[in-house]
């Protein structure tokens, strides 16, 4: 029998570490997520927000435990080494996670899963990995979401153990009850549908649902609060910043810690958003419009094009009379947030696809979800020094092409005039 580690955790109480994940935890490049938390600035409107990665990934690796162990009472026998690559995989989906959770990938950074695949395969972890005779390779396939492994849903997918546990630690740990949903019932209602994968029976749906509720609640109401959205802002144009001027380089940022990329952004910063940060002096809404009022596919651009971005704020705080730098234009982006994609095993034997019409046709939530994103996105204009900002013509700003803006920064022409 092996002899397994205890660690106690606020949430799943006793969270039970196999030989083959201690290994892998007691690595540098694990042990660098306990200084990653997993909220980045909530914790400066939620000041219980101050939990890590570190705690998330145990947290995903027990409850990929928890969901093996439920499909073998059920009758599906999973294959031990299959359970080791999903166990180490939900364990290490977070392991190239950047400092201050989603935004530097938001200022334009590589994504954090593409950073895991040299974690996987460099240093102690590598060593712990390959004594464990496991494929890295396997691994990252899985925390892409690139494996046709039939239990490759619970790494990545519409029920994955990462969202079990990101929504219910998140609103543990702030505070608030919008995150609760019942793990329990969803992982009984796992089953693995052959050539499908892994599916919910039609006991989880209700569960599923609230899911899906939960997390639209936790966008609009904790990962977009308006003063998150404001320090992750200025945070993002701090180190764009730093990184053209040369005081950090991206290869350093993939692997700081909250803490110590703070720390070297505060030196030699001259444009004080730094030092406004760490005193919670945050830039102010002078603008702050519900995604309803704008047009269809407006202001997308916001959420994909960083040093576009960048201009367009740095023209209109001109032309409001401000300092460039002194605007940030937020309109934060989740386009899956309320997405399934997930085989419905029904009583009569029959399966049914969770995706678009058939999501739409067993799951209420699901035939407003679009509605319930837009209503969750802001399109706000956050500023340093008090200015009137026109709504309209912001609107209208928004809704330009991205090659027209691009054509009006080009030419110094105006962006809240007719051009």
């Amino acid at each position: 029998m092996k002899q397994l580690e205890v660690v106690r955790d606020p949430l799943w109480n006793n969270i039970r570490l196999e030989p083959e994940a201690l290994a892998v935890v007691d690595t540098p490049a694990v042990q660098r997520l306990r200084y990653v938390r997993q909220l980045g600035h909530a914790f400066l409107v939620y000041p219980g927000a101050t939990h890590t990665r570190f705690e998330h990934m145990l947290g995903a690796y027990h409850l990929a435990r928890r969901a093996l162990a439920q499909l073998e009472e059920t009758g599906h026998r999973v294959d031990p080494g299959d359970a080791q690559r999903i166990k180490l995989a939900a364990l290490l989906h977070d392991v190239g996670h950047y400092p201050f959770s989603h935004a530097l990938e938001e200022a334009g950074l590589p994504h954090h899963e593409a950073l895991a695949e040299h974690h996987l395969g460099a240093g102690e972890l590598a060593v712990a990995l390959s004594r464990s005779g496991v494929d890295p390779r396997r691994l990252f396939a899985l925390i892409r979401g690139e494996r046709s492994d039939p239990l490759a849903g619970l790494v990545s997918g519409s029920l994955d153990v990462d969202k079990l546990d990101y929504l219910s630690r998140d609103a543990w740990m702030c505070g608030v009850p919008y995150g609760v949903i019942d793990v329990d019932r969803l992982l009984m209602s796992l089953t693995v549908v052959a050539g499908r994968g892994l599916a919910v029976t039609e006991k989880g749906l209700a569960a599923l649902e609230s899911l899906l509720y939960a997390k639209y609640q936790m966008y609009r109401n904790v990962y977009w609060h308006h003063a998150v959205r404001s320090a992750t802002a200025m945070f993002k144009r701090l180190v764009r910043q730093a990184l053209a001027a040369g005081r950090i380089r991206k290869d350093d940022v993939a692997v700081a810690t909250d803490d110590g990329l703070i720390h070297e952004l505060q030196r030699g910063d001259t444009t004080g958003l730094a030092q406004a940060l760490r005193e919670r002096r945050l830039a102010k809404r002078a603008l702050d419009l519900p995604a309803t009022d704008l047009p269809d596919g407006a202001g997308e651009w916001l959420g994909d094009e960083p040093d576009l971005v960048a201009g367009v704020e740095d023209r209109l705080a001109t032309e409001l009379g401000l300092d460039p730098g002194e605007l940030f234009i937020d309109f934060p982006v989740k386009r899956d947030m309320l997405g399934l994609d997930l085989p419905l095993a029904r009583r009569d034997g029959s399966v049914v696809q969770l995706t678009g019409t058939g999501a739409a046709s067993h799951l209420g939530l699901a035939r407003v979800a679009g509605e319930l994103i837009r209503s969750a996105r802001r399109l706000r204009v956050f500023v340093l020094r008090p200015v009137a900002v026109p709504a309209k013509q912001v609107i209208g700003l928004a809704s330009l092409p991205r090659e027209e803006l691009r054509r009006r920064l080009a030419e110094d022409r105006s962006l809240l005039g007719p051009g």
